[in-house]
């Protein structure tokens, strides 16, 4: 039997929390887990890597996988039901569609680094919605503009469930907790945190009463003293809109991402309450 196939056949009618994953699970990934528990009567986890939302020379073929790990790790976090399908069972033979979110929340920041990333990420979150039909999904503020994304697409298309955003995990040294964190020599592992001290510097800027400007050299300053970090984009952003600021706004939010030697890492903060 198919995945697909074991997922109808498994699926209460009414009750269902979601959680998408493409798999490597961390701490961030089980307390999404631990939200949906706590308010849907039956849970499921989808791990799927995704070929969609990979961009050329991306590390589509590396990306960490351990199918047996995760499993094991969902079933002592009370799930219900795994759903691990094979891309041919997301993307049948002949599949030509694509769900495009256009304007400002897919066009800046990753939409601007990474072109298609977000076409892939909302094609494939819309067949996932149709096949599990739950009612509340949950994805975790560490991507906060994929989060962004996801929610226009469901309002724009009429999509009959609440998504959940689910605060960012961390490390004791502030690094956001990623699948791609293993990528990281030892070395580089030390210095990663940067991007952290660059937002919480941007945050104590404004918590003193000093401008958007102030804060973004303060932040720009942090980065500078990690020459390995290769900065994409360091900005701060309307919480809804994702556009640049010059004064500041309630919830706004600083984003940052670039490159080390060994992967790129993004993360994000709220930086004026």
């Amino acid at each position: 039997m198919s995945a697909v196939a074991e997922l109808r056949q498994a699926l209460p009618r009414e009750g269902v929390g979601f959680v998408p994953t493409m798999g490597y699970l961390h701490r961030g990934h089980l307390a999404l887990v631990e939200r949906a528990r706590r308010e849907n009567p039956f849970v499921v986890v989808s791990i799927f890597v995704n070929p969609l939302q990979f961009g050329p020379g991306e590390d589509y073929h590396r990306y960490p996988r351990d199918l047996e790990r995760d499993r094991a790790l969902l079933e002592a976090a009370g799930v219900d039901l795994l759903f691990a399908p094979g891309v041919e069972e997301i993307y049948p033979e002949g599949f030509a569609t694509r769900v495009q979110v256009e304007g400002p929340l897919t066009a800046l920041w990753e939409g601007a680094v990474r072109p298609g990333h977000f076409q892939g990420v909302a094609t494939v979150v819309a067949r996932l919605f149709l096949l599990v039909r739950p009612e509340r999904a949950y994805f975790g503020e560490k991507d906060y503009q994929q989060l962004l994304v996801i929610r226009k697409m469901v309002r724009d298309l009429g999509f009959p469930l609440e998504v959940v955003g689910v605060p960012t995990v961390r490390e004791e040294d502030g690094l956001a907790l990623s699948s791609r964190n293993v990528y990281l020599s030892p070395k580089t592992r030390k210095k990663a945190p940067v991007l952290y001290r660059a937002l919480l510097a941007m945050r104590e800027v404004a918590r003193r009463g000093g401008g958007v400007a102030e804060a973004l050299e303060a932040g720009e300053e942090v980065l500078a003293g990690v020459p390995e970090f290769r900065k994409d984009y360091l900005a701060i952003v309307h919480p809804e809109t994702l556009l640049p600021i010059s004064r500041w706004v309630p919830g706004a939010r600083g984003i940052v991402a670039g490159r080390f030697p060994e992967a790129r890492l993004i993360d994000n903060l709220e930086v004026y309450p």
